[in-house]
């Protein structure tokens, strides 16, 4: 068996038609920046294990989830480096349609499942502009992870549905100190996100 990490996380980001391909640019450099962070990285190699596992899944409506960066190691911060680097390079590999939360739930299930060796917590981190309107319903899903021990956070981008973070919070975030955190607007992405993973990395947000 491969050897164990101290975190599996799954960035399972909203690729529907409400993300325009200049809003998708934009998340896709924010999000890369942030695993360039020199925290992020610290947070991702300085656990007990020195290492976790990171993958990035692309969703929108239903039958429309794809895994854009599969399972990757991440033991320095060289290879955070490399990680962010795929996520630059990152095409837009799923169909812009409607938002399927539910349905992406389940694609990330299906990747803790096949995780490439032991992971001491795992954690979905799921990034969108919408509430769920396609599809299995999140909340059923929501509850079979967070009862598993997976942990379902969420960032909610509010350039649309200013109440966004309470749906979330009511039918997506679960599982052991689950959290969402908002983002304003598209602009403010990368700190966003850089925020968020050094909270679910546990690292200082300075």
């Amino acid at each position: 068996m491969a050897e164990g990490v101290d975190l599996a996380l799954v960035i399972a980001l909203d690729g529907s038609a409400s993300v325009t391909f200049e809003e998708f640019n934009m998340i896709a450099g924010g999000m890369a920046a942030a695993f360039r962070d020199p925290l992020v990285a610290k947070g991702l190699t300085g656990g007990p294990a020195g290492a976790s596992l990171a993958c990035l899944l692309l969703w929108s409506g239903t039958g429309a989830q794809k895994a854009m960066i599969p399972w990757t190691r991440v033991a320095s911060a060289a290879d955070a480096d490399r990680f962010a680097g795929m996520i630059d390079d990152m095409p837009r590999g799923v169909q812009a349609g409607a938002t399927a939360i539910g349905e992406a739930l389940l694609a990330a299930i299906t990747l803790l499942a096949h995780l490439p060796g032991p992971a001491a917590r795992q954690v979905v981190n799921v990034v969108g502009d919408g509430r769920s309107n396609n599809g299995i319903a999140p909340g059923p899903i929501r509850d079979r992870m967070a009862a598993a021990g997976i942990t379902i956070n969420g960032l909610c981008i509010l350039h649309e549905e200013p109440d966004l973070l309470d749906s979330y919070t009511n039918e997506v975030i679960g599982g052991p100190g689950a959290f969402a955190v908002i983002c304003p607007d598209y602009a403010a992405f990368a700190e966003a996100m850089r925020r968020k993973l050094l909270r679910e990395l546990e690292q200082p947000t300075v």
